[in-house]
């Protein structure tokens, strides 16, 4: 079957569980191999046009709305090369709603024997493009794809994230036609790895679940539920097996781990829970250690000095193949023009920085929207992943310093968001948005300076580690 695969981690908070009362969505793009070129640009509004969407992934064919919002999107670099789709990938419109789309999930064969995925069917790769410029909220985010998926069908189990400034979504689509979204209390968070993620469904509640017309009927005629009591989605829907266990499950327990370092939890565990709670309030950097960790200071940090088989027991959240890590932060306490920010890190996230972009923007700068399929230090993704190698490539002698620009670029940058958010806000309509524009930029600018000179001193050091050295007199 035609299908994009992400093999993506998410986490999502709630705005009370956040330190600064933001609603966040994150997520890895996991793609198979290291290299898979990405660009950041934004769509215009459109009024009036009739275009019909075709994916050259799967021939899937719709009739988009007329008229849509402004959105930033994520897509492959060159879609017209790779033959997978535009895959848009992750984004937020001009209404202040944001949308990650998509994380892999995977059905059981139970489920899947009764409603097969469709070979047709809406994918991911046109997702967002179907979704994120037609909605005014989170909640209508779930609800126009699951109308999508009833008119259409889903070609891949797929898990999309939906915000705005007051509600988070998880919605997990399993099989052809079901699936089950869950609203993420404000005091709360999740994390959720390519595997059915959502646990007991209250289907008196529809304030905080969604779910696919006839879902409770299709499991009952097909004898789905194999719990004597509740409905869990998980069970029903899920699977856990040897790969759940050393490539899936291991990656949330790490993230709780991290959130709630209190509880003792086991990575391999079936039940971990879905909605969590911690007595801390949650940073945008501690979504993005997150997802650059690598199960960090235990015994299966791949990057950990010393040889063991744990070190390679399980897979990590950050990859080399991570291809855009993001954090779509909806802040409240700031007017709805200045609230969307978008933090984008084009590097392996282990390494590279998040760059925080304005969404009430009309434009990303060049080096962003302009990706060559071939290396070209120019674009802000090449760069990152040069940065990127660089610094694993002698990973002991340059975390340090990696750790020390990164921790600098972080001040940069708040102070930068701080001087930017007093300023627009003497502003309004377009000329805000022009200066907002015009601001994203120049902190593209300086971020590019930083690193370069930081690659520069990597250089420099490098050239030190050379084995191709002997100790001589200098008299010689």
């Amino acid at each position: 079957m035609n299908k994009v695969t992400s093999m993506c981690t998410s986490v999502l908070v709630g705005k009370k569980a956040s330190l600064d009362g933001s609603t966040m969505i994150a997520r890895n793009e996991d793609r198979y191999l290291p290299i898979h070129p990405k660009k950041f640009y934004m769509h215009p509004a459109v009024q009036g046009q009739k275009v019909v969407l075709k994916s050259q992934l799967n021939g899937f064919e719709a009739q988009l709305p007329e008229n849509g919002y402004r959105y930033t999107a994520t897509p492959d670099a060159d879609p017209s090369q790779l033959h997978e789709g535009v895959n848009d990938e992750s984004g937020i419109n001009e209404k202040n709603v944001a949308v990650s789309a998509t994380e892999s999930t995977y059905g059981n064969e139970r489920t899947l024997a009764y409603d097969p995925l469709l070979e047709d069917g809406l994918g991911e790769d046109s997702l967002e493009t179907m979704v994120l410029p037609y909605v005014d909220s989170a909640k209508a985010g779930v609800k126009r794809l699951g109308e999508l998926i009833a008119k259409y069908g889903s070609n891949a189990g797929n898990s999309i994230l939906f915000s705005d400034k007051n509600d988070v979504w998880y919605m997990e689509i399993v099989t052809g036609h079901y699936w089950v979204g869950q609203r993420i209390p404000d005091d709360a968070y999740a994390v959720a790895a390519n595997e059915v993620a959502i646990q007991q469904v209250d289907f008196d509640d529809p304030n905080n679940f969604m779910w696919a017309d006839g879902i409770q009927e299709f499991v009952e005629k097909h004898h789905l539920n194999v719990d004597d009591q509740g409905w869990n989605f998980r069970h029903i829907f899920g699977t856990f097996n040897e790969k759940d266990r050393h490539y899936n499950t291991p990656r949330v327990w790490y993230a709780q781990k991290y959130l709630n370092p209190e509880i003792e939890q086991d990575p391999e565990s079936g039940e971990l829970p879905f909605i969590c709670h911690t007595g801390h309030k949650i940073s945008v950097e501690d979504v993005e250690f997150i997802l650059g960790s690598h199960y960090n200071e235990t015994q299966f940090d791949p990057l950990a000095p010393g040889e063991s088989a744990d070190k390679y027991r399980y897979r990590p959240i950050s990859m080399n193949r991570t291809q855009n890590s993001h954090v779509l932060q909806i802040r409240n306490g700031v007017p709805d023009e200045l609230s969307s920010i978008y933090w984008l890190n084009f590097g392996v996230p282990s390494f590279s920085p998040y760059v925080p972009f304005y969404s009430n923007a009309t434009d990303t700068d060049d080096t962003y929207k302009h990706t060559s399929m071939k290396f070209n230090f120019n674009d802000a993704y090449w760069m990152y992943r040069s940065l990127s190698m660089m610094v694993e490539s002698h990973y002991s002698q340059f975390v340090q310093s990696d750790r020390d620009y990164l921790t600098a670029i972080r001040e940069t940058q708040r102070r930068h968001l701080e001087t930017t958010d007093n300023k627009a806000a003497e502003l309004s309509e377009q000329t805000l948005i022009d200066y907002l524009t015009a601001q994203n930029k120049a902190l593209v600018a300086d971020m590019r300076k930083q690193t370069v000179d930081f690659i520069g001193s990597l250089v420099v050091q490098g050239a030190g580690l050379s084995k191709l050295t002997f100790n001589m007199d200098k008299n010689l």
